[in-house]
C-alpha cells in the first residue's frame, strides 16, 4: 500500500509517500480501506519533534489520528463487523495511508447522511470537545465561555453545548464574529480589551470555560469564572500551570464512541454543522499540516488516500 511516512523530523518537506507491507489484522482487529482520514495539530507536532522529547527516530513512522473507511479484512476473534461495513472512529495504525488498522471498540457505523470526508474528520474533534464538556460538567441552563469558538474543537463544543441547553458566550477574530453567533453562541472579538468585552456579554459571570485558543486569554476567563476550579485549557500548558487551570491533552479518550453516537445524528440532521476547509491527497499531506499550523482553515482538513 502507499503510507505516508518521515525517516527524520523537521519541516514538511521530511514527508514521503511510500510503498509499503499492507497491515494484517491480529487477534481483535480489524483492517480499514481509508476512505478519509482527519488533519489534526499533532500531526504537525509530531512531524517537527515537539512531542518526541528530543529522542531521535528509531525507525521511519506514519501519521494520522482519525479514520473513516470500508472495512476490508477482519481478524481473529472479531464479531459484530464484516468486510464491506462503513466505519468511523480512531485506528491503530496510522491512517494518512491506502489501509489501516483498527479495533472494533474504536469506531461507529457511518450514517447514509455523513460524507466520507466528513466522517473521516470527526473523531478526535468530536471526542476532545466532548470529554472536556464532560470534564467541566456543564448543565442545562448554565452559561459556558469557549475561548476560540470559531476552530475545529471550539466550534464542536460551542455547538454540543447549545444543543444540551447551555448559554454560550464564544470568542473569535472580529471575521467570524458571525459564524459564532451562527453556531448558537454569543460572539465575543478577541484582542485589546477582551475582559471587558466579556464582562459585558455576561455581566453574572460564567460558570464554565473552556480555553481552545492559547492565545492568551486564559487569565480573562479565570476571572470571569470566578476561580480556575472549572476552567479547562487544550491550548496552553503553559498558562495552565502559572493559573493552576487543568490542561487537557487526551483527546477523546474513553469517551470517543459515545461523543460520536451522539454528534452524528445531529451531524445528518443539520443540528450541528462541520464545515471541511480542503481535502488533500496522500502526496499533498506536506501542505495540508502547513495549513493547520499557518493557516487559518475556516473548518476541517482532511487527507483522502483514495
Amino acid at each position: 500500500m502507499k503510507a505516508v511516512r518521515f525517516h527524520e523530523y523537521g519541516d514538511f518537506d521530511v514527508l514521503r509517500v511510500e510503498e509499503v507491507e499492507d497491515p494484517v489484522p491480529g487477534a481483535g482487529e480489524l483492517l480499514l480501506r481509508v476512505r478519509a482520514a482527519g488533519v489534526n495539530p499533532i500531526d504537525w507536532k509530531i512531524v517537527h519533534g515537539w512531542v518526541s522529547g528530543g529522542k531521535p527516530l528509531a525507525e521511519p513512522r506514519g501519521l494520522g489520528f482519525d479514520v473513516a473507511g470500508i472495512v476490508e479484512q477482519v481478524g481473529p476473534d472479531v464479531s459484530g463487523v464484516a468486510p464491506g461495513d462503513e466505519l468511523l472512529g480512531s485506528p491503530t495504525s496510522p491512517s494518512y495511508a491506502e489501509l489501516a488498522l483498527s479495533r472494533p471498540g474504536l469506531l461507529v457505523r457511518r450514517p447514509p447522511g455523513v460524507p466520507w470526508n466528513v466522517a473521516g474528520g470527526l473523531g478526535v474533534v468530536v471526542g476532545t470537545a466532548y470529554a472536556t464538556l464532560a470534564r467541566l460538567a456543564v448543565e442545562e441552563g448554565e452559561t459556558l465561555l469557549v475561548l476560540g469558538a470559531s476552530g475545529g474543537v471550539g466550534s464542536m463544543a460551542t455547538q454540543l453545548a447549545a444543543a444540551r441547553g447551555v448559554r454560550v458566550i464564544g470568542t473569535s477574530s472580529p471575521s467570524k464574529l458571525e459564524q459564532v453567533r451562527a453556531l448558537g453562541a454569543t460572539p465575543v472579538a478577541y484582542g485589546d480589551a477582551l475582559a471587558e468585552r466579556l464582562r459585558e456579554a455576561a455581566p453574572e459571570g460564567v460558570d464554565a470555560a473552556l480555553d481552545a485558543s492559547g492565545h492568551g486569554e486564559l487569565a480573562a476567563a479565570v476571572a470571569l469564572a470566578g476561580g480556575p476550579e472549572r476552567v479547562l485549557t487544550i491550548a496552553s500548558s503553559a498558562d495552565a500551570a502559572e493559573l493552576g487551570v487543568e490542561f487537557h491533552a487526551g483527546g477523546g479518550g474513553e469517551h470517543m464512541v459515545s461523543a460520536l453516537e451522539e454528534v452524528l445524528p445531529l451531524i445528518e440532521s443539520g443540528a450541528i454543522s462541520f464545515p471541511l476547509a480542503g481535502a488533500y491527497d496522500l502526496g499533498e499531506v506536506g501542505d495540508a499540516l502547513r495549513e493547520s499550523e499557518h493557516g487559518h482553515p475556516a473548518g476541517k482538513l482532511v487527507v483522502t488516500p483514495g
